[in-house]
């Protein structure tokens, strides 16, 4: 069964900065194997200078794996993806932004970085490679279920993780924002990575931190998944369902606004069709 792929995304600046130094991307590519999708966030480190180029280079990087490298690795096997390549592949290419962006920030003495969240989907599978704190949900009709995909790589979830901090605790720790790793501050990077299978009618949802800090997910899966549903979901109508997913999607933006969220807001939102 070949899939197919709707998708839609917004970024913000919100309601403080002046910059926004989130940077995404959503892209979906014909292959002769059938559909892929690529969608990448990416959020630049708030508080030091020119963050918003960090993202930039780390989302132009992914966007050229995607319409470059991916292709001659379809033709060069057939079709056939190892989730060993891509993981070893995303690897190669984040460690690759840290040195570029390491070396620029020590020309210029001065300091930038950047988290990265990446989802493929491709042939019934998706493969995401993860660093800092953005996040991948999966949105399914079973149980209403929102599931994350992703762990935060932050001081406070690693607390939590080790039973030194309850979750309300860590939502309100004054170290909250401080990450663990993110490209372009530390000499190596080790992205996480998560695979899994995709059914129709799944729905992916990535995010930077500024879209879930003042957002139930319960509010995320009713406005990106179960408000959806019932629309009419083939290529025929991706057009006008990309333009409600992205309707849907500045209404959140709004809402984290109006409850004074300061960071920069950014999601991206795909829905996977068999027809």
């Amino acid at each position: 069964m070949e899939l197919h792929y709707t998708v839609a995304a917004q970024t913000d600046a919100g309601i403080v900065k002046n910059i926004n130094q989130d940077s995404l991307t959503v892209k979906v590519a014909n292959t002769p194997y059938g559909e892929a999708a690529i969608a990448v966030i990416c959020d630049g480190m708030g508080g030091l200078e020119q963050g918003e180029i960090a993202s930039a280079v780390v989302v132009r990087t992914y966007e050229q794996w995607f319409l470059k490298e991916l292709p001659l690795a379809l033709n060069e096997g057939d079709g056939r993806l190892a989730s060993s390549w891509i993981q070893e592949s995303w690897d190669r290419l984040a460690n690759d932004c840290n040195a570029r962006i390491l070396d620029y920030s020590r020309e210029r003495k001065t300091t930038m970085g950047t988290t990265l969240t990446v989802l493929l989907l491709f042939e019934g599978c998706f493969y995401i490679s993860h660093v800092g704190d953005c996040r991948a949900y999966k949105m399914t009709d079973f149980n209403n279920q929102m599931q994350l995909l992703t762990t935060d790589q932050t001081y406070v979830a690693r607390e939590v993780a080790l039973g030194h901090m309850t979750p309300e605790q860590a939502k309100n720790d004054a170290r909250k924002n401080v990450l663990l790793q993110c490209i372009g501050t530390v000499s190596h990077v080790e992205p996480d990575f998560v695979s899994g299978e995709v059914q129709t009618g799944n729905s992916f949802l990535l995010c930077s931190d500024g879209f879930r800090h003042e957002l139930l997910e319960r509010e995320m899966y009713d406005y990106c998944h179960l408000a959806l549903e019932n629309l009419e979901w083939n290529v025929n109508c991706r057009q006008e369902n990309s333009r409600l997913m992205s309707v849907q999607l500045k209404y959140l933006i709004e809402q984290n606004k109006s409850r004074m969220e300061k960071d920069n807001i950014s999601a991206i939102l795909l829905k996977v069709m068999d027809r």
